[in-house]
């Protein structure tokens, strides 16, 4: 499966015995013996294709040593709560089998869903398709996300998932805190936006009406696609997911336009979208407009500077938080120092925004 760009050996060792035995007692069906491989991408949790003789299943646990995690980070079981009320609704999301707060048996929390072999996409020009699939694969990250938001969270049960109101405030005040306590080497662009941002929340951001199920990692590589079909037939990766405002995750979506191809970076900057078949930022927007309701794109898109300011300094406060986990040797992929290095490239551009906001 190209999901997660294939797996390696793992990087720690798990006790396997232990493991196997919690799932024949947990997940129903399950019949071992049971082998293991890890996934080779995801930054942040450790990520697992657990191989049986009668199926596979995917396991995500916190990263060890817990010790040294963040404040809220890795919130596995967050992931896990929002993905099973998620069942049946619009939104596609593996089938949850099992979560284990009880670090005895591997050594950190863990939950068990299922595997759904399908296509990740990691190169966002779509190389290999004709200009009618790219458009069509757009269209239904496009549809996906406008669907979460509609989704009506109270009848999911998911009314105390996240604060109420003051969503932009809160949010930039935790990544304020995260960045601040991640900090590896001085970042001036960071350092301003650190006192920019809460002076400049625009109007539009502060309605108070305006609360959804937010993912918070929407991107490209984290849904799965049918083998063949540009249909989705999972979102992944739900561990930034909260209630907030739709449309900084929209926007957070939507910062794949202005960022490069570049090392562990993936975006469309640059590229030449009509020549591809690929949707222009503003008829992407307009198209997530339509699909929630909104009857102005020119209102929405007039604070566009301030929300791609506000997400890439966010992304920047994610990614030193894996700059942090490599300097104190606890980051769990290969790739961790690559996307370290985004940080200050992420934070300028999150500066050179908030100049035009």
């Amino acid at each position: 499966m190209e999901a997660f760009t294939g797996t390696r050996p793992l990087a720690q060792a798990l006790d396997t015995a232990a493991l196997e035995a919690w799932l024949g007692a947990h997940v129903a069906g399950f019949r071992g013996p049971l082998a293991i491989e890890q996934f080779k991408g995801g930054q942040s949790n450790p990520t697992y294709l657990l191989n049986t003789p009668g199926a596979q299943y995917v396991m995500r646990s916190k990263p060890a040593p817990v010790a040294k995690l963040l404040p809220s980070a890795h919130a596995i079981e967050r992931e896990f709560q929002v993905m099973g009320a998620l069942a049946g609704t619009a939104v596609p999301v593996p089938t949850m089998y099992a979560l284990c707060d009880d670090e005895s048996v591997i050594g950190r929390a863990f939950y068990v869903m299922s595997f759904m072999p399908g296509r990740v996409l990691w190169d966002q020009s779509l190389p290999g398709m004709g200009n009618a699939e790219r458009a069509a694969h757009y269209d239904e990250m496009n549809r996906v996300i406008a669907a979460l938001h509609q989704v009506d969270f109270k009848a999911r049960g998911l009314e105390a998932y996240g604060k109420p109101g003051n969503y932009f405030e809160r949010q930039i005040g935790r990544w304020s805190k995260q960045y601040l306590a991640s900090v590896t080497e001085p970042n001036p662009a960071m350092d301003a936006l650190l006192a920019w941002l809460p002076d400049h929340i625009p109007a539009s951001a502060r309605d108070a009406g305006e609360v959804s199920i937010v993912h918070g990692d929407y991107r490209m590589d984290n849904v799965v696609f049918h083998p063949s079909e540009p249909r989705i037939i999972a979102v992944l990766d739900w561990e930034l997911s909260t209630l907030g405002h739709p449309l900084a995750d929209f926007s957070y979506h939507c910062m794949s336009w202005h960022i490069q191809t570049s090392g562990a970076a993936r975006g469309l900057g640059g590229k030449d979208l009509l020549a591809l078949g690929i949707p222009s930022e503003r008829e992407y927007v307009q198209r997530y407009c339509e699909r929630t309701g909104r009857a102005d794109v020119d209102a929405v898109m007039a604070d566009w500077n301030f929300y791609m300011a506000y997400n890439m300094f966010r992304i920047a406060a994610i990614v030193q938080g894996i700059a942090k986990r490599v300097v104190d040797g606890t980051a769990s992929s290969a790739q961790a120092r690559e996307t370290a290095a985004t940080a200050k490239p992420l934070s300028q551009m999150a500066w050179s925004f908030a100049q035009k906001a």
